[in-house]
């Protein structure tokens, strides 16, 4: 039975991350985006706080929780107006999967760094050609002697400019059957033959896109996650290479529910504030069931949302991988169709004022849709529910 009342633990850490949140706000998230540069100051004492590290375990660094505890950590840092989006990459994708699947000494030269902030991991999957589609991959990994050579291109992959390395989903030759499978390869950025290219984005936002082009990347035989000969021969399994990168896309669907649930947190906060202020008449505009009634709605969406994010986070921290799959994509469906309503209605209860600089809501139009985009469409979670869910054949 899944707990909908949060612990006492998960209580004080909301408010302790909340305090930190409104020591920073928005106008440093807005500042840091004016400036072109990453929210390094929030994200380096959130480390030092052990905020980033909260879902790593004990003995690498981290605070031995999971990844509910991460996801309390990113939505209140949204509600505060200072949401990371690196938090949904390197903690919650990367150091799961190195957590769950690396080796020993994977685990002692990443995780430690990423707990405190130290150290940073982007996370490379999608392909101009094949979306999010792993069956459709063609970043690929070759034996050299000893070590790999990677190949490929990557895109929309968020802070290359800030990672150490990048987390690379490609796929190699099993040495049994020929077929091509899953793997996942650690990439330094600094490697020959790996090339950034920013792209130009209309989105407001501290971290940057890119576009990857690996050229015969060489890496050694321990940058494959889980590591070693034996691992690319097959002897992992087959599955080895799914497993892995499923166990880092459900808590990024998790972290992106989380993400969406505080930024419409925010949105909502100000346009109540405005709305129990503002008079045109006799009486405050939040006195008006027209403006009154769809804030009282998008509250108990977001509300909703927060309660499947929280039965997702449960399942997966519970080791139940196959019902956290359900969970942590009706999660993100929920949380980004609330947040892209609160934020709408946010900016319409502020009128013109909705759309100035001052209020700094206007931004949020564009921010609030990446959450029904990435990292999967709303389409394929209903594809995704229809076929898995509700038994229903496929037209595809």
């Amino acid at each position: 039975m899944t707990a909908v009342i949060e612990s006492e633990e998960h209580q004080a850490l909301r408010s302790a991350v909340a305090a930190l949140g409104r020591r920073y706000g928005r106008a440093y998230l807005t500042r840091t985006v004016a400036e072109g540069r990453p929210p390094a100051e929030l994200w380096s004492e959130a480390g030092k706080l052990g905020y980033l590290g909260v879902s790593i375990p004990e003995e690498y660094g981290g605070g031995g929780g999971g990844i509910a505890d991460l996801a309390i950590v990113l939505e209140e840092l949204g509600a505060a107006g200072s949401p990371l989006l690196m938090l949904v990459v390197s903690p919650a994708i990367c150091a799961t999967v190195i957590s769950r699947f690396g080796t020993e000494d994977q685990k002692r030269a990443w995780l430690p760094g990423i707990a405190d902030g130290t150290r940073l991991m982007a996370f490379g999957i999608t392909e101009p050609d094949a979306g999010s589609n792993s069956h459709r991959i063609t970043t690929t990994a070759r034996r050299d002697g000893a070590d790999w050579l990677l190949t490929g291109r990557k895109v929309f992959v968020s802070g290359v400019d800030i990672a150490d390395a990048v987390l690379i989903v490609g796929r190699t030759a099993d040495a049994r059957t020929g077929s091509l499978k899953p793997c996942l390869f650690i990439v330094p950025t600094d490697a020959e033959g790996f090339r950034k290219q920013p792209i130009d984005m209309e989105l407001s936002a501290a971290e940057k896109q890119f576009e990857l082009v690996l050229d015969d990347v060489r890496l050694p035989a321990d940058a494959l996650v889980g590591g070693g000969p034996s691992h690319a021969s097959g002897s992992g399994g087959a599955d080895a290479g799914l497993l892995q990168l499923f166990a880092g896309l459900n808590p990024e669907r998790i972290m992106t529910a989380a993400f969406a649930i505080g930024m419409g947190r925010y949105a909502l906060s100000k346009a109540v504030e405005y709305a129990r202020d503002r008079t045109v008449w006799k009486a405050p505009i939040g006195a008006h069931q027209a403006i009154a009634h769809p804030l009282a709605q998008a509250h108990i969406d977001l509300e909703l949302a927060r309660l499947m994010t929280q039965k997702a986070a449960h399942l997966y921290d519970a080791g139940d991988d196959t019902g956290a799959g359900e969970a942590a994509n009706m999660a993100k469906y929920a949380a980004a169709e609330a947040c892209v309503k609160a934020v709408d209605q946010a900016v319409h209860t502020l009128g013109g004022n909705g759309l100035t600089r001052e209020f700094g809501l206007a931004s949020l139009i564009t921010a609030a849709r990446v959450a029904r985009i990435a990292p999967v469409s709303r389409e394929m979670i209903l594809n995704y529910v229809s076929h898995q869910t509700l038994g229903l054949p496929k037209s595809y």
